[in-house]
């Protein structure tokens, strides 16, 4: 396993890092005199700097400022917000290498994986602004009478919408997640997670220099006990990004207040290899799919099947290339793999390899700390013999680790793929297209990807992205990923021969009418 010379603060922290106490004073948490905290850098566990600590009351009055601004920025021309988010692209490009630093320092990237969460903001950014007015645009709707009812279908903005993101990916959950909230007409709240505030910040801050108001994108930092039910309060739509157990009460709560949410939550996402698959692409795929992120990505690769035809072959090719993996900490793209964020993800990776090896796993290449390079790196693991009893087996791990199991025909290997309560993500590898496609309709994930781990359809911003089962609730991306943030309006005007008895006309002839405008309609359908 390589590695690279250990992370220095001192030069880019000086020439590329934005001034993070003032991030830090772009928190909506009162006028001073908040408790702080400390956020701390994963490639050594130094501190980074501080962020105050929002209570209950900082986050009622957020909403309160966001529901006053709310109307008039839902009155702003949609050409107006459409230009602020084009200019958000341009300022996010701009901003790059200071991007990318941050999002190393602050959440123990590799300088490519935060790349991704640029790209995928900007590419958002860009979507969704070119696209709004044909996702708003009134539409036509067949009325209740033909000729005589002309019915509209409107897209309203919700209001106040609350966005809680993880630490995994700190800008792409959190800016992503608002672009089209915010072009729909609505306010936004967001809690950044407590390990990961200055991208929100900062993200939040290229916001303010494109255009949109400070009072209608908000940051509370903090506890999550602390602001999230303050939020669920007040707030008229939830977007939560992270754990399923934590997704399932704030769901709960939600449909308490009958406040529509959208939950993107865990997965155990399959990778099936078949034996006609270009091995090479496959070995590469599979590598950029699971230990992407060092594996804290909900749409990672964690159960890896290949057909027992080629599974000599491939395994151990795949072995060999997760052992060459490259680690370290260098803010340049030297390297493939960065750190775990924190104390507890490398306490849960360490448990669930050390279980499987006692209850006899083996590892095939990685499956160590590595505190040589950083208190919280862990190598890139690959597993063979992995059991039901296991941790490892059916959990979520959230880390590098790729467990490896051999099936002998297709029916066994989808059988595989379904046998788990998540279903965010999974990956085919085949080169007959015709029988990938037919696999992929059976298995049972929001995602499919064809000689790909997560990356095509992730990146198809016009195509929706979410989970099946215990994976969540809602799309982000595409159409629902827009429109989930409105309220449909119906608006019927009548005109003519009203809907019901006219006068002078009996009961019984309304009613024989009324029969033969049915039957018509039967007969000759409406046009549209």
């Amino acid at each position: 396993m390589e590695n690279t010379a250990a992370f220095s603060a001192e030069a880019p922290t000086k020439t590329r890092l934005p001034d993070l106490a003032q991030l830090a004073r772009l928190a909506r948490c009162g006028e001073g005199g908040r408790e702080q905290t400390t956020v701390r850098m994963p490639f050594t566990g130094e501190p980074l700097g501080q962020v105050p600590l929002c209570t209950a009351e900082d986050v009622r009055l957020a909403i309160e400022r966001a529901r006053r601004a709310q109307p008039a920025w839902a009155r702003t021309p949609l050409s107006e917000r459409r230009a602020i988010f084009m200019r958000y692209h341009d300022l996010l490009l701009a901003h790059r290498e200071a991007l990318l630093d941050l999002l190393q320092l602050e959440a123990g990237k590799a300088r490519l994986d935060a790349l991704d969460e640029v790209f995928d903001v900007a590419i958002n950014s860009r979507h969704y602004a070119s696209r709004v007015e044909r996702y708003l645009r009134p539409r036509r709707r067949k009325g209740a009478i033909p000729l005589l009812t002309r019915t509209v279908e409107l897209r309203q903005p919700v209001g106040v919408v609350g966005q809680i993101s993880p630490w995994n990916y700190p800008l792409v959950m959190a800016a992503s997640d608002a672009i089209p909230a915010l072009l729909t007409g609505n306010c936004v709240i967001l809690k950044p997670a407590e390990e990961t505030p200055f991208i929100t910040l900062y993200a939040v801050q290229l916001m303010y220099e494109a255009g949109v108001p400070q009072d209608v994108v908000q940051v509370v930092t903090g506890k999550g006990r602390v602001i999230a039910p303050a939020m669920l309060e007040g707030v008229d739509f939830l977007c939560f990004t992270g754990g399923t157990s934590t997704g399932r009460l704030l769901a709960a709560q939600a449909g308490e207040r009958l406040i529509k949410c959208s939950m993107e939550l865990g997965g155990k996402n399959p990778a099936i290899v078949l034996d006609d698959a270009d091995l090479d692409k496959a070995a590469t795929g599979i590598l950029r799919g699971a230990f992407s992120n060092a594996g804290q990505l909900c749409v990672h690769l964690e159960r890896l099947y290949v057909q027992r035809g080629i599974y000599d072959r491939f395994v151990p090719e795949l072995a060999r290339r997760v052992q060459a993996m490259k680690l370290g900490s260098t803010l340049d793209f030297s390297v493939q793999m960065g750190s775990l964020l924190s104390q507890s993800q490398l306490e849960k990776v360490t448990r669930h390899v050390q279980d499987a090896v006692q209850k006899g796993a083996t590892v095939l290449a990685g499956g160590r700390a590595r505190p040589d390079l950083g208190p919280y790196f862990f190598e890139p693991t690959l597993l063979s013999g992995v059991t039901p009893e296991m941790e490892v087996y059916a959990e979520e791990t959230f880390g590098p680790v790729l467990s490896v199991y051999p099936f002998d025909d297709v029916e066994e290997a989808v059988a595989a793929a379904n046998d788990s309560v998540y279903g965010l993500n999974a990956s085919i590898w085949t080169r007959n297209l015709r029988l990938g496609r037919a696999l992929a309709q059976r298995i049972r994930a929001g995602m499919v990807n064809i000689n790909d781990g997560f990356a095509a359809a992730w990146g198809s911003v016009d195509a929706p992205m979410g989970g099946m089962k215990a994976s969540g609730l809602g799309r982000r991306h595409g159409d629902e990923g827009i429109l989930k943030y409105t309220e449909s309006q119906t608006i019927a005007v009548q005109r003519g021969m009203p809907i019901g008895p006219v006068g002078g006309i009996s009961i019984e002839r309304y009613v024989a009418l009324l029969t033969a405008i049915v039957k018509a309609m039967r007969i000759f359908p409406p046009l549209r």
